[in-house]
């Protein structure tokens, strides 16, 4: 194992679209945490030094919040955002337990229509992506994934005929 997790998808989207979901509030409380757990506050400020945060919250009440920083914003292909910074670059020392990681997002327009979807959660070290794969990472962050799709599709009010392929 290295200190990369990576999750791959095909996505009946277009990259428009997903950017959207990853963007915009709204859109990314429908979809970002696996149910039964919800996003019940996200905030975004794209660009360069905003801060990503997020209140999850589980079926018996409990809440995570997490915050985070972006790196990078190309709209609508690719964006980076960091555990590890906060707001305009300020250093964190904790994740709420979790390892702290860089996770950059990719979203490739297919001769189809669809995105080629690339998530890279990129740790200081094996041993952090170690732990974060024991969190679930592949299962939380592809059912979110899946939940995404579901999401921007009745966005979209007319679904694109295509699949998810497992990556």
């Amino acid at each position: 194992m290295s200190n990369v997790l990576l999750l791959e998808r095909e996505l009946p989207l277009p990259p428009a679209a997903v950017w959207r979901a990853w963007t915009e509030p709204d859109l990314l409380k429908r979809w970002f945490c696996p149910l039964p757990w919800q996003t019940v506050e996200a905030h975004i400020d794209l660009q360069p030094g905003g801060a990503f945060g997020t209140v999850m919250q589980g079926p018996d009440g409990t809440r995570m919040a997490g915050t985070g920083c972006y790196l990078v914003v190309e709209a609508p292909h690719r964006l980076v955002w960091t555990s590890a910074l906060g707001p305009g670059y300020t250093p964190q020392v904790d994740f709420h337990g979790a390892p702290l990681f860089t996770c950059e997002l990719r979203f490739e327009a297919l001769p189809d229509g669809g995105t080629r979807y690339s998530a890279r959660a990129i740790h200081g070290d094996e041993a952090g992506a170690q732990r974060h794969a024991a969190m679930g990472f592949h299962d939380g962050w592809g059912a979110a994934l899946s939940q995404l799709v579901t999401t921007m599709q009745a966005q979209m009010k007319g679904p694109m005929q295509g699949h998810i392929a497992e990556g």
